[in-house]
């Protein structure tokens, strides 16, 4: 009887000191298991040594690949290029730095097993910034509440049977969510849950600005919940300018003087920022269309240790 074979999806940007813990952790955790596994590392364009760290285990170990992007094209990309590269008949993305437990995966192959096609690692947050906890709660609140979809406690860390890498591999957009992708293309599915282990080697790449623009770009990317939002914004201020015209009217009949020049100031305000606000939005999705529409590929990989 063929031996299954798990293929395991690592995106990589900077993670020089983590790289090397790896490894020993998923032998540690899978060389008992009744399974053969490939490691794949996805460099997404490191400025340190991680390539470097990558090709060394590569040498070293014959179910290692690793490949390197031109530049820096961001984690979906890196993922996209992961399951592009993957053999195995299931496949667990997961983070290099090690919070996203090793330890979990035999329990994500034996439900896998029991014929689930995605099984969602589902966090149980540890001791994360506050800030970092309320920002995350807001956005998965928003984008699973206007996409009808329950996302809230996602994260990256899944196992996709091979019916699901090939179909999110159909997938043409460009600008992709992996998160909302493997909920939204459906299939048998069930969750596991995790604890957030804190990091313990190297310093997080997630700023809070760079949080917040992974946030805008695959909630323009999944849904057009800000488009709908645009419009009940207006229809607002259109309620707002109809009160303010029918007091004017209700002076002018009964005789009083109009003084309603703070009222204007703060109408024309207040229509302003919201017109402006609404442009932005508008030109965030004509920036994603006109990025589709360009077609150019999601990663260019510049080095890889295939043939060693």
């Amino acid at each position: 009887m063929k031996q299954l074979l798990l293929s395991i999806i690592i995106p990589v940007y900077n993670e020089e000191s983590t790289i090397e813990h790896v490894l020993p952790a998923l032998h540690k955790t899978l060389d008992n298991e009744d399974v053969n596994f490939e490691v794949i590392f996805i460099d997404d364009g490191s400025t340190d040594s991680s390539y470097d760290k990558i090709l060394k285990s590569a040498k070293e170990e014959s179910n290692v690949t690793g490949y390197r992007f031109s530049r820096n094209f961001g984690k979906e990309s890196a993922i996209w290029a992961g399951l592009q590269k993957a053999k195995g008949d299931c496949a667990v993305v997961m983070d290099c730095d090690l919070q996203h437990p090793p330890d979990i995966i035999p329990e994500m192959l034996r439900l896998w097993k029991d014929g689930n096609k995605i099984v969602e690692g589902i966090k149980k947050r540890g001791k994360e910034p506050f800030f970092y906890k309320v920002f995350s709660g807001l956005f998965y609140k928003f984008i699973s509440t206007f996409s009808k979809l329950d996302m809230k406690k996602s994260s990256d860390f899944k196992l996709l049977d091979r019916c699901v890498v090939d179909a999110l591999l159909e997938l043409d957009e460009k600008n992709t969510f992996f998160r909302g992708l493997s909920f939204w293309i459906g299939f048998k599915s069930t969750q596991v849950e995790f604890e957030v282990a804190p990091r313990k080697y190297g310093k997080t790449k997630w700023s809070f600005a760079k949080l917040v623009k992974y946030a805008l770009s695959n909630i323009s990317s999944f849904t057009t919940a800000p488009l709908q939002i645009v419009t009940i914004i207006g229809s607002v201020f259109i309620v707002f300018a109809i009160i303010v015209t029918i007091q004017t009217l209700i002076r002018f009949f009964t005789g009083h003087a109009v003084e309603g020049f703070a009222t204007v100031i703060l109408l024309i305000l207040f229509s302003g920022g919201g017109i402006m606000v609404s442009l932005g939005v508008i030109g965030l999705y004509i920036a994603k269309i006109y990025d589709e529409v360009k077609g150019r590929p999601r990663f260019i990989i510049s080095n890889s240790t295939d043939g060693l």
